[in-house]
C-alpha cells in the first residue's frame, strides 16, 4: 500500500489500537514515520499500518446548518432536531424535511457523522449598456453591480472581479436583498455561465 505524508493511519502500539498521521515515508527501508498522540514520532514497517478510511460526509443545505447551530445552542439532541412540527422549527428546515422522506435520514447522518454545507450558486448582476461607438453604430457593453459586504454599499463597475470587501459574485439572497433587488435579479447570470 502506498502512503503519503499527512495520511491518517491506524496501527497497534503498546498493545492497543492507535491512530496517527504519517510524517515521513521511506520506500528504501519500507518504513513510515508516524506521529503518535500528536507529538511522538515512531517508525513502523509499512505493512504494520493501515490507512484510516474516513466516511464521506453528507452534503446538506444551509438551512440544516442553521438548524444545527440553533439546536446545539439550546441543548437539543438528535430527537429534538428531528421533531418535525411546524411551529417547532424554521419554515425552511420544516419544508426541507417534509419535501422528501430521505431528508430525515440525511439530517440524522449529518448530525451523527458530520456534514458539509452545499455551496449556494453565485451570480453576477450584468447590466447591458448601449453606447454610440461611431456616428451610426451602437455598441452593447456591460456593467456589473458590485457590493461592499461590510457596508452593503453598491455601485456599478466595468469589471466582474472581486477586490477587497467589494464583491461581484453574489448569492440570490444578496441580490434580492438589495434596493431594487427584484429588478436586478432579472439580470443575474450564473458565474460559471458568464466565465464560459
Amino acid at each position: 500500500m502506498k502512503f503519503s505524508e499527512g495520511d491518517k493511519v491506524e496501527f497497534i502500539y503498546r498493545n492497543k489500537r492507535s491512530e496517527g498521521v504519517i510524517n515521513g515515508v521511506y520506500p528504501e527501508t519500507q518504513e513510515v514515520e508516524v506521529i503518535v498522540n500528536g507529538c511522538l514520532n515512531v517508525l513502523f514497517p509499512d505493512k504494520a499500518i493501515a490507512k484510516v478510511e474516513e466516511q464521506e460526509r453528507v452534503v446538506v443545505p444551509q438551512c440544516v446548518d442553521d438548524w444545527f447551530i440553533f439546536c446545539t445552542s439550546v441543548g437539543y439532541d438528535l430527537a429534538n432536531a428531528l421533531y418535525i412540527v411546524k411551529g417547532h422549527m424554521p419554515v425552511a428546515i420544516y419544508e426541507w424535511l417534509q419535501n422528501n422522506n430521505d431528508n430525515q435520514e440525511l439530517l440524522a447522518r449529518a448530525w451523527m457523522d458530520g456534514y458539509e454545507v452545499e455551496k449556494e450558486p453565485l451570480y453576477y448582476v450584468k447590466l447591458p449598456f448601449v453606447s454610440q461607438s461611431t456616428d451610426f453604430e451602437k455598441e452593447t457593453t456591460y456593467t456589473y453591480i458590485i457590493v461592499n459586504i461590510t457596508t452593503d454599499e453598491m455601485q456599478p463597475s466595468i469589471s466582474n472581479r472581486n477586490y477587497g470587501s467589494w464583491k461581484a459574485e453574489l448569492t440570490e439572497a444578496q441580490i434580492k436583498g438589495m434596493p431594487g433587488g427584484d429588478l436586478y435579479w432579472q439580470f443575474a447570470v450564473l458565474v460559471e455561465e458568464a466565465e464560459e
